[in-house]
């Protein structure tokens, strides 16, 4: 009898601890899972964010070395962005081909190969040689493998995101390792454009590029137990698919809005740039500082949005920003007046915070955007999807470019002359406030269940 108790004992004992160890492995194996997820995307969002330190040296390069002017410049950095707008090609392609069993880390290992020949290129050559048109093929080259890497990293945040075991907000994470890259590189750029040349900026971003290519091929994509394609039938039942959500008027209203609100907006960067290097002689660490400084500001962004403001409806908080953006190109035509300056405040001063907080205003509508197209997202088309979104995004600020330098020729903004600028700034506040009339198109409430229903 007590031999028999024992037994039963024993039993009881070697199942109990046999079901602790089954949850201990499967605990240990969802952690590795997720720091290599974290090692994956963190990286790959830090890179993104780094282009800046680079682009950096482009610009300066463009000015000084090949003595091209604001429109120029301007018309080249909104060109060679180009590739990003066929970012629903490459999440169609993503989304429907395996390679080597794999259907996201081939092609981020291939996106960072891509950039990182690019600018070992552009390394290559010198001021003397180079010409206009071959630079903007090798930053073209760049940007197209960049958006292959951006596509199938929004992939991957939106095939995690639906996971409940992953215990992490990749949102977030993601937002702050690429303002860690950005704040970074700003701050690196600044510095390094006074103390190293332009060649070795690039042949440093290159050997990056060349590092993250070998820790991408070294994660296996089996060990992430990301799900399967529920398509069967290739591209052409991909598109089918991206065709059918995006009819629906959740879908296509806030896409519609976003992009519209954006490519409304003519960009002045490129006269911007030149006012404060040329006429107010800022320098390049102070450009530098401003950059990091709004940064810091994305930073903090990504933080006080996950803490605070997720309860808040996207109708509102998007026309909030929207707004605030409006706001500060009041300010800067204020600025550009004089108006400051008669007050006590130094031009490098409002540079730094004003004006560096006004490039990344532009983006802080993303986040909270980006969250809810992410829970509108069906399953199986995660990277089409997202990478449809993100190309609407890039080809409205791309128009919003070209906008920019039909506004500067027609207030008569040149190399030297600056005294159409603060008029130009009027429009542009103008223009920002016009998509709040139809703001009704961003959705207060996602509609998650119909959408994934209908698909």
């Amino acid at each position: 009898m007590e031999t028999s108790t024992d037994n039963k004992l024993d039993s009881i004992t070697k199942s109990s601890n046999d079901t602790i160890k089954y949850h201990r492995n499967r605990s240990n194996s969802s952690t590795e899972k997720e720091n290599k997820v974290k090692l994956l995307l963190g990286l790959g969002f830090w890179m993104q964010g780094f282009r800046c330190f680079p682009w950096m040296a482009v610009t300066f390069f463009l000015k000084d070395g090949l003595r091209v002017d604001p429109a120029s410049l301007q018309i080249l950095q909104n060109s060679a962005n180009l590739p990003m707008v066929a970012k629903p090609f490459y999440g169609l392609v993503s989304d429907s081909f395996y390679v080597f069993g794999q259907h996201r880390i081939p092609y981020i290992a291939f996106g960072a190969l891509l950039q990182a020949i690019s600018w070992f290129a552009i390394a290559s050559s010198s001021s003397s040689t180079i010409s206009f048109f071959t630079i903007t093929v090798y930053l073209f080259l760049g940007n197209f493998g960049a958006a292959i890497v951006k596509v199938v990293n929004d992939a991957l945040i939106a095939e995690f995101g639906k996971q409940t075991t992953f215990k992490s907000d990749l949102q977030s994470f993601v937002w702050v390792a690429a303002s860690i890259g950005g704040i970074m590189g700003n701050l690196l750029g600044g510095v390094s454009i006074d103390q190293f040349s332009a060649r070795s900026m690039f042949l440093s971003f290159g050997t990056l590029l060349t590092i993250q290519f070998f820790i991408t091929i070294s994660v296996s994509e089996s060990s992430l137990n990301l799900p399967k394609n529920q398509s069967n039938h290739g591209i052409k039942r991909q598109l089918s698919d991206l065709v059918t959500v995006l009819r629906k008027p959740e879908m296509y209203r806030p896409i519609l809005w976003f992009a519209g609100s954006c490519a409304i907006i003519p960009a002045l960067t490129g006269s911007i740039f030149f006012y404060q290097t040329q006429h107010l002689k800022i320098e390049s660490s102070v450009l530098g500082i401003s950059k990091v400084v709004g940064q810091v500001a994305m930073l903090l962004w990504g933080v006080v949005y996950n803490r605070y403001l997720k309860s808040i409806t996207p109708r509102k908080l998007i026309s909030s920003i929207q707004i605030t953006l409006a706001f500060l190109m009041l300010s800067d035509a204020l600025f550009v007046k004089g108006f400051y300056r008669t007050m006590g405040i130094q031009d490098p001063v409002y540079v730094v915070v004003v004006s560096g907080l006004l490039e990344v205003l532009y983006l802080f509508k993303i986040l909270p955007f980006s969250v809810l197209m992410a829970k509108l997202c069906p399953p199986g088309c995660e990277g089409s999807l997202m990478a449809f979104v993100t190309s609407s995004i890039t080809l409205a600020l791309i128009v919003s470019g070209y906008l920019g330098v039909a506004l500067s020729s027609y207030v008569e903004v040149t190399k030297t002359d600056f005294s159409g600028l603060p008029k130009g700034l009027l429009i542009q506040a103008a223009f920002t406030v016009l998509p709040l009339f139809w703001s009704s198109f961003i959705p207060d409430v996602p509609k998650v269940k119909a959408v994934k229903k209908d698909l």
